[in-house]
């Protein structure tokens, strides 16, 4: 790394402080970051843009992401967001954050365009600038709809900074128009194993980002803007699709619990197949760690396995029976007279999610209860015959390790983006733009994800939603529900879809307790509902306001031009 490269990183943290007084956002001065010095070798381009993927989430708030919704709950402390108390905050990390983040591409972008080297040789650091700048703008955009577009690195005196915030139809237009720079301009995806964005990992990010708000738009009356927007999203998803460089991790070593190791591989003995990362191709962005370089660094597992971390009943109920059919309609539903019975017969992607009564679950962060994938596994299972004894009787399992290491050290990779939810993305956006969808378009999209780990589950068609009384709408939108459980994604559905204010008011409720094998056991329950299940949180709400965060009062102070999202 050069001179100049060095100055300019040992100075970003001090100046964004700095700036904070001065400014309306959170930006380094232009003249910090100007060092022609610095730009002379596709190197430098490369070096500047590999700091990029620092923006991506951490692994504890994909797993931690749906505690502000309806299908999660921390034990020791209601969620903010979940239960509509939250207030304006003093300061937003996130808000200045993402304008730090859009000005460094900016930079690299109008350094591209002065390049004297062949240009070719930067197209790949150029492409990652615009896929990031696009990154960041759509979380403006899903946390605070409207936002200053800024495609320069401006000065903190330039009249932008006090400019009122471009309307989302704009916003979007750059972001997917970010996008297809980015595809033209990255490789195709050869390197994602080192956790680089490809041009299959642009095309997959504008379906997520189409497909948000042409749903946003269309469910909130706009068909104008919604059809295009959808357009794009299938368009984009069926590209990825097309270029057959991904596929559902379901290796038939595995069976029916694909599901479940495919978020904890790693490059050791870590499932009963022997299967290390290098067998998962279904990531098309993702965080990576490495046993030896670069752990998690986080409490996953002791976080996730039957401790901090309760489900909702409403999680539970969403999993199909094994004949397809919902838990309303099936013969084959069970009921819940007994712990297991509701588990009999059902999608075992919940399984798979969730702790199942009267299983065997090991926490390989304490040494005395792993598993080595042997007949002593069965000896050193922390739970034998596990029976949920509190909260809501619901618990994750999903990203919790087996094999024996110590706490923080897990190396699973974090999927930022995996291939299951282009395949959700194409058939619910050619419904929504539609109307309809057909046999063949559920076949090569969503039914793949439906049977990953249900072969004889019957596949969705039109012929069956019409034969069972269901609608077709409810369960493309159930599969990408039990598909993305603790992955962050069900409370910006709600927002998208505008139904968070029928779901979010919900108690959130837990497992049965009267007349069952619960209830026999003296479960806990300080509250029930008329179902007699066990309620955890109740008094719960949710405003129009609440389908934007408010914009924080420093920001305001600085630019009262910004203006304050409605009802705020």
């Amino acid at each position: 790394m050069n001179t100049a490269m060095n100055k300019i990183i040992k100075t970003i943290s001090a100046a964004a402080v700095a700036l904070l007084l001065t400014s309306c956002l959170d930006l380094e001065p232009k003249d910090q970051m100007a060092d022609t010095n610095m730009w002379a070798t596709s190197s430098d381009f490369q070096l500047f843009a590999n700091r990029f993927y620092d923006w991506f989430p951490s692994i504890q708030s994909m797993y931690n992401g749906d505690k502000e919704s309806d299908f999660m709950v921390d034990k020791s402390a209601f969620n903010v967001i979940s239960n509509g108390t939250n207030a304006i905050p003093s300061s937003d990390g996130t808000y200045g954050g993402c304008y730090n983040h859009i000005r460094r591409c900016n930079i690299l972008i109008e350094r591209a365009d002065k390049y004297s080297g062949t240009r070719e040789d930067i197209a790949k650091p150029e492409g990652e600038a615009y896929f990031f700048r696009a990154y960041s703008y759509f979380t403006l955009l899903t946390r605070y709809g409207d936002a200053i577009i800024v495609t320069t690195p401006i000065d903190v005196d330039d009249p932008a900074m006090s400019a009122k915030r471009n309307d989302r139809s704009e916003v979007i237009k750059l972001i997917l128009e970010d996008l297809d720079k980015a595809a033209e301009l990255l490789p195709s995806t050869t390197d994602v194993e080192n956790g680089y964005v490809g041009k299959e990992g642009a095309l997959a990010f504008k379906a997520r980002a189409a497909l948000f708000e042409g749903t946003w738009q269309k469910f909130r009356g706009n068909d104008a803007a919604a059809k295009p927007l959808l357009d794009q999203a299938a368009q984009a998803a069926k590209a990825v699709i097309d270029s057959k460089k991904f596929q559902l991790f379901a290796p038939s070593a595995l069976g029916t619990e694909a599901y479940k190791y495919l978020f904890i591989l790693e490059d050791t003995k870590c499932n009963p197949a022997g299967l290390t990362k290098s067998a998962n191709k279904e990531y098309i962005i993702k965080r990576c760690y490495d046993m030896t370089n670069k752990q998690i660094g986080d409490n996953v597992t002791v976080g996730v396995l039957n401790n901090a971390q309760y489900l909702s009943a409403k999680v539970a109920d969403q999993y199909l029976c094994s004949d397809g059919l919902p838990i309303d309609k099936s013969p084959m539903f069970q009921g819940y007279a007994n712990a297991d019975s509701e588990w009999q017969n059902r999608d075992n992607r919940m399984y798979n999610t969730m702790m199942k009564p009267h299983g065997k679950y090991w926490n390989g962060t304490n040494p005395n209860y792993f598993r080595d994938f042997t007949d002593a596994d069965a000896n050193r299972a922390q739970y034998a015959d596990y029976m949920p004894g509190g909260g809501t009787g619901y618990f994750p399992q999903k990203w919790a390790c087996e094999r024996r290491v110590t706490s923080t050290e897990e190396s699973y990779d974090m999927p930022v983006l995996r291939y299951a939810e282009v395949l959700l993305a194409y058939a619910e956006a050619v419904f929504e733009r539609d109307g309809k969808i057909s046999d063949e378009d559920l076949d090569l999209s969503l039914n793949l994800v439906r049977r990953r780990v249900n072969p004889a589950m019957p596949k969705l068609s039109n012929a069956f939603v019409s034969a069972n009384g269901l609608d077709m709408r409810t369960e493309i939108r159930r599969e990408r529900s039990v598909e993305f459980v603790s992955e962050g994604f069900r409370l910006d559905d709600l927002k998208r879809w505008k139904t968070a204010e029928v779901e979010m008011p919900m108690d959130f409720a837990g497992v049965h307790v009267d007349g069952t094998e619960y209830g026999r056991r003296n479960f806990p329950a300080l509250r029930k509902d008329a179902q007699g299940r066990v309620v955890w949180e109740t008094g719960r709400k949710w405003a129009e306001r609440n389908y934007l965060l408010p914009l924080p009062t420093d920001q305001l102070q600085l630019n009262p031009n910004l203006g304050q999202n409605p009802g705020w």
